[in-house]
Order: C-alpha cells, then structure tokens, then sequence
C-alpha cells in the first residue's frame, strides 16, 4: 500500500493538472477578488446562486500550485451546499489549515491532501487559505480581500 505522502502528493497533482471548475461565471450572482501579497497570489471566486444554494462556484487565478489545489478541492466541496453550510466549511478549513481546532480532523481524502502538503510546509498556509477567504468575500458580497499582508 502506497504512504499517506505518495497519495496525497498524486491527488494534489491531480487538483493542479486539472483543476475542477477553473472558468469565469459570465452571470455570476457574486464575485470577489483575492490577493495573497506575500507570495504574490491573486484569485477571482464566482457564485452562482439559487436563493440561498450555491449552483454553481468556479474561479480563475494567478497562483501556486498549493492555491490552485486548494481551490480545485474548496469548488468541489461547496457546490450544492447553502450559504451557511458553505460559510461552515470555510471556518471548518480554516482552523483546520491554521491548528485552531488541535481535535479537528479533516472530513474526507481531498481536504486531507491540502491539508497534509500545507503542514508540511506551514509558510504556505495562506496559499490554501487565499481561495477560502475569497469565497467567505463573495458570499458575504465583499468584493475583495487580502490574506497573508
């Protein structure tokens, strides 16, 4: 059986090469802007709404490989759910991403893989965080923020 590193090294590959929902919403309900200006990120996150459900969540960005998957994972994981379950995963991740919850755990293998590439290096926690504060932007309707300055 391959380590828990050799696998969650191939899913963040997989998330890099071939990042799930990476296009423009042209009639997106929300949008904001992110910007990482310790490593130079910057990311766009567009919702696409059905009152309060999220149909639809892509971005595009100008990023690491670590932010791109992050990104990749956070679409994947928030199309479908409420605002509110959405607004709960992203305060779920970011503890998990930042140690603020010691017993959390992540929920399933893709966060996992973020998170295990993101311990490994912990100078790069905000490049996993960068899509996630973008989203908790768009969905609170902020236009823009800014992580890591």
């Amino acid at each position: 059986m391959a380590d828990s590193g050799t696998l969650y090294d191939q899913l963040i590959l997989d998330h890099i090469k071939n990042a799930r929902n990476y296009r423009v919403i042209d009639a997106a309900d929300r949008r904001a802007e992110g910007v990482n200006p310790l490593c130079g990120d910057s990311f766009n996150c567009y919702l696409k709404l059905d009152g309060e459900v999220i149909r639809e969540v892509s971005f595009q960005c100008s990023c690491c490989g670590i932010s791109m998957a992050s990104a990749s994972v956070m679409t994947e994981e928030v199309t479908g759910k409420t605002m509110q379950q959405a607004r709960e995963l992203y305060q779920q991740f970011i503890g998990l991403v930042f140690g603020q919850d010691e017993t959390a755990e992540a929920t399933d293998l893709k966060e996992a893989a973020v998170l295990f590439a993101v311990r490994q290096f912990p100078s790069r926690r905000n490049c996993a965080a960068l899509a996630w504060h973008t989203l908790a932007a768009a969905l609170d309707g902020r236009a823009s923020t800014t992580v890591g300055g």
